[in-house]
Parts: structure tokens; sequence; C-alpha cells
């Protein structure tokens, strides 16, 4: 961690050495931990840090980047040189709006100490606990634990200068025996907020629970999911239309649907940087201030988020503060990284009682969009799918594909989970909660 004084300054210097009409400069630093475990045992241990330093220079609609981890005089020299000569040989832009305005920013206290200090014993101690119990119910553990300080700093030639730390925590497990498993998973910005014993044990009775699976025919189904598969249903919906630039490419499910009932109006979803419960940011990689944006409100379809590219492309639209890193940006364009689903009343036991018949699932695998502009998508059941009949469990299944529209899912939305769980998204995170749902279309089935 360079510390934000250090950082501003590597930032300003940076700013100097460019001769170019506009330059943007980006500066992440990354101290990570990471605890890898398998077969029961600890076999791993990862130590990076790193700086890198993105300069983004614009010739007047000529635009560059370069990327070092070089901070010496010398590589930073070099790093603008680079991206002022690839500035030079770019064909012109002419949607290019120049970089973004400074606008004023609040602090956000999301760095936690203790999450940083987090060492590999401490870790492995508690990684510990969850391959011993593993070994006991005769099960084999795999996962990972990782504890993060980060740092994000921005700067233009416009005035823009933003910097914040922060801190990560996340453990995700797998158990298998030799015909089932279980998984568990959970993110927070303090350490102390994980369970690690407690996630251990979920994926235990998971797995165990889910031994001697049963054939089961595709078809329609009730299903229960639990927030990791829910997880997937919020993340895809914003991959494939909560962006602006979907939406005005054609490509994104919010097309023709703004202002209309999409959803259930039980399913209300926004994005917030902001909020604590999940994993704060509060300024894009433009240096742009995070606005929470409500995304789906009781059922009907809001909007998107906006960079400053997309939004100079419609009038009167400003920055909501959702610019990716700008090596993403070119067919991306921006996302929202920091979702939350509404909480409803019901726990996850309330759901199963509530169900006839139909399926308990833990999580979706390999989920892959077949046609977005309906939210189309496919993928499978993974790590514990269960028969429901008559208000109870029966048994484990073996997994099923299904091929299945999000929207017309949630439009079937029975019943909201009142716990929620924040699992971990690229840059973000996801605030989950578990969903039943009257009907889930599975086309296929696997031979696990």
């Amino acid at each position: 961690m360079l510390g934000q004084p250090k950082t501003k300054e590597l930032l300003q210097s940076i700013l100097k050495r460019s001769t170019a009409g506009q330059t943007e400069v980006i500066v992440t630093g990354t101290d990570e931990q990471l605890t890898r475990f398998a077969n029961n045992i600890i076999h791993q241990n990862v130590s990076e840090m790193n700086v890198t330093v993105t300069a983004r220079v614009a010739l007047g609609q000529r635009v560059g980047m370069a990327t070092t981890n070089d901070l010496s005089s010398a590589g930073l020299d070099q790093v603008v040189e680079t991206a002022t000569n690839i500035a030079r040989f770019q064909p012109e832009n002419p949607d290019f709006p120049g970089f973004a305005e400074p606008l004023p920013l609040s602090a956000l206290d999301a760095f936690d100490a203790p999450t940083a200090d987090f060492g590999p014993q401490d870790r492995a101690r508690q990684v510990g606990i969850i391959c011993r119990r593993a070994d006991e119910a005769d099960l084999v553990a795999s996962g990972a634990f990782s504890t993060t300080a980060n740092e994000l700093a921005v700067a233009n030639s416009q005035g823009v200068l933003a910097y914040h730390a922060s801190s990560a925590a996340s453990l995700s497990t797998v158990m298998m025996s030799d015909d089932s498993a279980g998984y568990a998973a959970e993110n927070a910005w303090q350490v102390g907020d994980l369970d690690v014993p407690a996630l251990g044990d979920e994926a235990i009775a998971k797995a165990l629970r889910s031994r001697a699976p049963r054939d089961l025919e595709p078809g329609v189904y009730t299903v229960v999911l639990e927030p990791y598969a829910v997880q997937d249903l919020m993340s895809m919906l914003a991959f494939i239309g909560m962006g602006a630039l979907a939406l005005q490419e054609g490509r994104g499910w919010m097309n023709e649907r703004i202002g209309q009932q999409v959803v259930s109006p039980s399913i209300s979803i926004w994005d917030d940087g902001r909020d604590l419960g999940g994993r704060p940011m509060p300024f894009d990689f433009e240096g742009t201030p995070k606005q929470r944006v409500d995304l789906i409100k009781e059922g009907v379809a809001m909007g998107v988020v906006y960079d400053t590219l997309t939004a100079s492309k419609e009038e009167g639209q400003a920055s909501t503060g959702h610019a990716l890193p700008p090596t993403m940006t070119r067919n991306m364009g921006p996302v929202p990284l920091h979702l939350f689903m509404a909480p409803g009343d019901a726990t996850l036991q309330d759901m199963i009682a509530s169900t006839e018949r139909g399926l308990l699932v833990t999580r979706f695998h390999y989920t892959r969009p077949v046609h977005p502009r309906d939210a189309i998508v496919t993928g499978l059941t993974r790590d514990g799918t269960f028969l429901i009949e008559g208000g109870e469990i029966a048994y484990p299944v073996k997994n099923l594909r299904y091929t299945q529209s999000y929207l017309e899912a949630l439009a079937g939305t029975d019943m909201v989970g009142r716990e929620t769980r924040l699992l971990g998204g690229y840059l973000g995170g996801q605030r989950a909660v578990a969903l039943k749902l009257g009907a889930f279309n599975f086309t296929g089935v696997t031979q696990f």
C-alpha cells in the first residue's frame, strides 16, 4: 500500500510528464493473500503485492493507453510516451467526449486494518477447522480463503483527483464425496464478518445430504433458489442489459422495456457503491462519484447505468459513476458492480414447506446468455440439487441443464427470502437473497 499522500504524488508526477491535450492516470495497488486447500490439506499460500499505472492520453479525438508496474522515473516516462505514441496512430473517435470532469467527492471508510493484517497463520487456523471437520465426515474439502488490501486512485488533466483504500475477505469451499458435493461462500470487507467454520459446516451438510442422487426427468419445475443461484440471476441480468452501452446498441434486455413491469412486483434490484453492506467503492474508474441507481423497482425496469462516454450520447444524461477499467470498456461499457436485491419476509424453510413439488437448487454453473434481448440463459445446477415433495426435501437428484428467460422466471416469483448474503463479483459484489419461483425450465440431464 502506497498510502494516499504517495499515491497522489505519483498521479501528479505522471500528469506532469504528459504533453497531450488531455491525460488520465489510474493507479491500482493490491496486497492480496490467498490460502488454497484441497484434499483436506492446505497446499498453497499465495502473496501478491503490485502497483499498476494505466495512462490514457488524448490527442484531439485520438486516444491511446498504456499500462506498467515499473514505478521508476524511466518506467513512468515510458508509459506516458507509449500511450502518446499509440494515440498518434489511432483513428479519430468522433464519440470521444473528453475525460471526466471533476465532481465533489466524499470519502468512504471501507478499509479494515485487521483484514489487511490477517496473515497466513490466521487463515490456516480457520481453514484447518474446515479440513478437519470434512475429514471426520469422510468428505474431501477444497477451496480458497483470501484477504486483500486495495488502493484505487484516479487523476486527470481536467482536475479529477480521487483516492480510495479498501479491504476484502472471501471464503469459498466445495465438499465432495464419490457421488455428491456441497458448496458455501461469502464475502465481506471486514474479515471478522466471515464465520469460516460455519461456512464449512454448511458445505459439509449439503454434501452429506446430496449423496446417492437419483435421476429426474427434465421439465418445468417450481424452484427454490439459494442465494448462490440468485447471485447468478442478478449478475447475468447486469451483464446483458443493465448498462447503457447494451441499451444504446440495441442488444440488452432493457431495450423497449424501460418503464414496463418486467418481473414480479416483489423484486427490486439496485446498485449502490456507497452502501457499507456491500463492497464499498465511492467512485468509478474515471473518478466520477458513484450514484445509487434503481435498476428494477417493484418489478418495473427503471433504467441503466452510465459512464462518461455513454452519457455523452444522450442529451441531458450524466455519468452515474459506473465506468469500468479502461481496458474493459470497449466492448462492455458501464456495468453495475455493487448490486442489492430487496429482501422479503420468508425463510428458506418457509419456501420449501410451501412447495408441493419442485426443486431446491444450491447454485448454477457455467451459465451463458443464449438470447440477451429476452434474458434467456443456459447453465447447469451444481453442488446440491434436491427434489421437494409435500413441503419436504425428498431426495437428492442429479444435476440438470436449464434454458430459461431470467425475466420470465422472476415474473413468477412466489416468495422472497429475508436473509441476505454478500457474494463475490469482479471488482464488486452482489447481496443476494433466496427466491421461490413458480416455473423454471430444465431441458436436459447429466450423469452426476
